[in-house]
């Protein structure tokens, strides 16, 4: 296995978090809920994390971590700011939509087979992350 490969799946799932951080950035300024708004507060930090995790394992591989969503990531971003509702079920159904098949199901696909031991690892965390944040927002729906 080529180290440009992971690293290039690392990548890929990296512009994700960032996705996933900037998606966050947007609930957390349209939730008017404070209990919902913390809970995205908390998981937009542990977000930042994994973040941090994946750029720190693409240069362990020597390679040049992305340092945003890509284009297309900030085409999505921006559409997904003007459609987004300010009530709160709404907004928590679109987050757990987004950890749901971003998070987990296109994650899960991207890293298919191609890690390293330690890149799968925290591949893993991160993916877990999501799957975990998915369930605590069902847990806020009304």
């Amino acid at each position: 296995m080529k180290n440009e490969t992971v690293v290039e799946e690392l990548n890929t799932l990296l512009r994700g978090t960032y996705m996933g951080i900037r998606s966050l950035e947007h609930y957390i300024q349209n939730v008017t809920d404070d209990y919902v708004k913390k809970a995205f507060q908390s998981m937009q930090q542990e977000i930042k994390l994994d973040a941090q995790k994946l750029a720190a394992r693409i240069q362990d591989l020597d390679g040049v971590p992305a340092d945003d969503e890509g284009f297309s990531g900030s085409i999505h971003s921006f559409m997904h700011k003007l459609m987004l509702s300010d009530e709160t079920d709404p907004i928590l159904e679109d987050a757990i939509h987004g950890f749901e098949k971003y998070g987990v199901q296109y994650s899960e696909e991207l890293v298919r087979g191609d890690l390293d031991p330690r890149s799968r690892q925290i591949a893993e965390e991160v993916i877990d992350h999501n799957r975990r944040h998915a369930e605590i927002l069902k847990n806020h729906l009304t």
